[in-house]
């Protein structure tokens, strides 16, 4: 019976030291796995890749590895400002600082081609789109606007007709529709034809207004 007893004594400790080592053995190998390493920042993770059947693994790019693509890059530059505009305005007056009876003066801008519209005047549109406004024409009477409802009992002493540039057609070719306008306007109105300071519209200051259109498309072409 001694001798049983020594034996299982014997086989006890050494199944206790077996257990004391392969727990160090265990431990120490937890230590120095790259498990370790990820939970401490000293390593990135890895995911599980297959090419050809092999599976194998590759890093993952961290936070600090994602540079923006330079092309993905929010573009910063400021749009281009607008042109600046230019006006070029002409007047129709009735004669000896007279008046144009409202209907008459409605219905001769309506035979030169012109619609009542937006802000109440009216307005000469493209050719190829009516939404495009080329020129317009307004009351000399403030606030401008034409009021249609009690036009007959309206006397308006002239309107301005004025255009902004650029527009919706080439400067000079909407400048010459709007001096036939005019003219036809100032002959069906037996008005006078005046410049933007109220002076009479010479050949010479035609000539000088076309000029002044001209430079200022140039102007537009080298911006």
């Amino acid at each position: 019976m001694d001798g049983l007893r020594w034996l299982l004594l014997v086989f006890g400790l050494i199944v206790i030291a077996g257990v004391y080592i392969y727990t160090r053995y265990q431990r120490k190998k937890a230590q120095d796995s790259p498990q370790r390493d990820l939970f401490e920042g000293k390593a990135k993770p890895t995911r599980a890749k297959s090419v050809s059947g092999v599976r194998r693994v590759e890093p993952v790019l961290s936070m600090e590895d994602d540079e923006p693509d330079p092309e993905e890059k929010e573009d910063t530059e400021q749009p281009e400002p607008p042109p600046e505009q230019k006006i070029v305005a002409l007047r129709i007056v009735a004669r000896d600082s007279g008046a144009f009876a409202g209907d008459e003066l409605v219905l001769s801008l309506r035979r030169a081609g012109m619609r009542h519209g937006r802000f109440g005047i009216f307005h000469r549109s493209a050719p190829d789109d009516e939404n495009q406004i080329v020129f317009s024409a307004a009351s000399l009477v403030e606030p401008g606007s034409f009021d249609l409802t009690n036009i007959k009992d309206q006397e308006v002493p002239g309107i301005s007709l004025f255009m902004v540039l650029p527009g919706p057609m080439d400067s000079i070719a909407a400048f010459d529709l709007m001096m036939d306008v005019a003219r036809n306007l100032t002959l069906s109105l037996n008005a006078e034809l005046l410049d933007e300071t109220g002076s009479t519209l010479s050949i010479q200051r035609e000539r000088y207004l076309r000029e002044e259109i001209i430079q200022y498309e140039h102007s537009l072409d080298k911006a």
